[in-house]
């Protein structure tokens, strides 16, 4: 990278820096984070083949919808269900009580789990193994906290990603015959990208994993060198985007305080606060949730959709 490189570099970080200094003060880096994990799942879903909106995840999560695209009639390479769950175990043994806090509210709501058992167990089957090999490799610690140690881990998980040689291809059939079956033809590039979040928190960029970063395009530069400007600009970009995405939750969250009339014991304004990420949430899930009885959610929900 040039000293113009570099220069651009630290701006994205500064930004970067801000951005994770401003989720250990702002009231509202829960929500923030809810939806971040929803905008990585996207992204990832998107490096996978199979693009969706975060409004799609919005739908699943609130029962309105089976998984997105699964009612299609698709020739998908992978089920969204099957991303998203990867996605979110990628998180399941974090340290930051927040993040883990914000992880059991969504599986609250929706059981990422069961829902990747029911309508992708072929796909977990498949890439379930490589994650679980990606994620440990990811997790190794850093020579040093640059980007460009992260690019050059980048390449090495993107190394145990290749197809196996055409050796290994060899398969005895139950009659004695021997056959060359190729393996399958889909892309892995996206569980690297899966890992970003969490490696640059491992390479201390963060301080604690902040899902939407996933930086990575569909296909590699040509060198590590190139990978560490690519991943500078898309922190730039992505921190930039957070920053304003933070500002709008804030303020949104504040307007909840100001326009709900309520008890101080109601628990309106949380149920509010929970729509910001998930909006349109059944009042099963509400019951769920908030620990409160069917009729009670339902009149909660009655109170959010005309104000007092």
């Amino acid at each position: 990278m040039t000293r113009t490189d570099n220069l651009r570099a630290d701006d994205s970080l500064l930004l970067l820096g801000r951005l994770d200094g401003r989720l250990h003060g702002s009231p509202c880096a829960d929500i923030f984070l809810a939806l971040s994990r929803l905008e990585g799942a996207t992204v990832l879903a998107g490096l996978a083949g199979v693009p969706i909106a975060v409004r799609d995840l919005q739908d699943w999560i609130a029962g309105r919808t089976p998984p997105p695209r699964a009612s299609e009639g698709l020739n998908d390479p992978i089920s969204v269900a099957a991303v998203f769950h990867l996605a979110l175990s990628r998180d399941e043994d974090l340290k930051d009580s927040l993040g883990r806090a914000t992880l059991n509210v969504l599986r609250t709501v929706l059981d990422d789990r069961t829902e990747a058992k029911v309508y992708a167990a072929e796909d977990l089957a498949h890439f379930g193994p490589m994650w679980r090999q990606l994620r440990t490799v990811a997790d190794a610690p850093f020579p040093s906290g640059d980007l460009l140690s992260v690019a050059n881990r980048i390449f090495q998980l993107f190394a145990l990603t290749e197809p196996a040689a055409p050796g290994s291809w060899d398969v005895v059939s139950v009659d004695g015959r021997a056959l060359e079956l190729p393996p399958r033809g889909r892309d892995r590039n996206w569980l690297i990208a899966a890992a970003v979040p969490r490696m640059l928190c491992r390479a201390g960029f963060t301080t604690r994993v902040i899902p939407s970063f996933i930086l990575m395009s569909k296909f590699l530069p040509p060198s590590p060198a190139d990978l560490a400007e690519t991943l500078a600009q898309a922190i730039g970009r992505t921190a930039h985007a957070g920053l304003r995405d933070l500002d709008a939750i804030e303020r949104a969250a504040s307007r909840i305080q100001t326009d709900l009339a309520v008890t101080k014991r109601s628990k309106a304004p949380l149920l509010a606060r929970l729509q910001l990420a998930y909006p349109g949430l059944q009042p099963a899930a509400v019951a769920r949730l908030l620990k409160v009885t069917p009729q009670g959610a339902r009149k909660l929900l009655a109170s959010l959709a005309h104000p007092s």
